[in-house]
């Protein structure tokens, strides 16, 4: 039963139990933002970026897991980038807002804009208020773990994160929750209830000569410390240029946990893995760009038959009239 509650949880905390610390990896990074997951793109692109989306489970549902985020970034000089995020992230009775500033360092080792080679570094510095909502538990039978009051705590903690770029190729590796805190809100003081998690992703872009198409696969990986989940990204994106100024973009992304979860059907004992399946859809004009990702969860045990939606909107500001030579959305989009 406790394996069955866990996997429950999983599905309404939006595809992890790490929900609850910092804001949760969805498939926001596919939606020409990749700072939100990475610090060290803060300052990357040759764009100042300005990046707001708004995340919706289950409709029908009271109390159903949402997640607005708002970000921007800039390049400061010629090898530095700032940033900054701030987010609400809401789970029936648990809920958590916080903001980061980060700072990124580039490091050019190749040949100028002839060859785009480079090393970044990136930290973010945040403060997260995480609460638990008990005024409406039932009181009727004494629980002394139960207060029935509003209960608050806030944490600091910072991200680390690095990242190399070469013309089509990108790699990028990030330590979420780098400090070990102790958030007594859940663990009363005894034991730290922190979630150091480590994503990695990395992918390549190809570019038929003499096409408007252009294919781009990708991995990403995250694993938590604690609790020892792991999930792995499998992303599929292409990207059509109608002109300079107008880029449409789509794919899918296919979501899958390592372990399982136990639960019973009937006499027998069955085993489910998370997997969801995200297609999305977006397109740039100009400096503005606005995407969509839709969610559907496989499996015989789900919370609800509704999806998760998500919308990305955005705009960018002192663009760069230069711009790399290679064909890499990450930095030239």
């Amino acid at each position: 039963m406790r394996k069955l509650l866990l996997l429950l949880c999983c599905v309404a905390m939006g595809h992890s139990l790490t929900a609850q610390e910092g804001i949760p990896v969805y498939q926001d990074y596919l939606m020409d933002n990749l700072y939100l997951l990475h610090p060290s793109m803060a300052g990357a692109a040759n764009c100042g970026k300005v990046r707001g989306t708004a995340r919706q489970q289950w409709f029908d549902q009271d109390d159903a897991p949402n997640l607005q985020t708002l970000s921007f970034n800039t390049a400061v000089g010629q090898n530095s980038g700032i940033g900054a995020i701030l987010f609400n992230d809401q789970n029936g009775y648990h809920s958590q807002t916080g903001g980061y500033l980060s700072y990124a360092y580039h490091l050019n080792v190749g040949n100028g804009f002839e060859n785009l080679s480079r090393v970044s570094f990136g930290v973010n510095v945040g403060l997260v208020q995480s609460r638990l909502d008990e005024t409406s538990f039932d009181q009727s039978n004494f629980d002394p773990v139960i207060a029935g009051v509003l209960v608050s705590d806030s944490y600091f903690n910072i991200d680390v994160g690095a990242s190399y770029l070469f013309n089509e190729f990108f790699i990028h590796a990030t330590v979420k929750n780098a400090i070990f805190q102790n958030r007594e809100i859940y663990s009363e003081g005894f034991e730290s209830t922190n979630q150091l998690r480590f994503v990695a992703s990395t992918g390549y872009l190809f570019a038929p000569r003499g096409s408007q198409w252009q294919f781009e696969p990708s991995v990403l990986y995250q694993r938590t410390d604690r609790t020892k989940e792991q999930f792995v990204d499998l992303n599929a994106k292409a990207f059509y240029d109608f002109n300079e100024s107008t880029v449409l973009y789509m794919g899918a992304s296919y979501r899958q946990s390592f372990e399982g979860a136990e639960f019973r059907d009937g006499t027998d004992i069955q085993e489910q893995n998370l997997s969801l399946l995200s297609p999305f859809i977006g397109a740039k004009f100009n400096n503005f760009t606005i995407g969509y990702t839709y969610s559907y969860q496989f499996g015989d045990v789900t919370f609800d038959s509704g999806g998760f939606h998500q919308i990305t909107l955005g705009i960018d500001f002192l663009c760069r009239k230069d711009r790399w030579s290679c064909n890499c959305p990450a930095v030239n989009l």
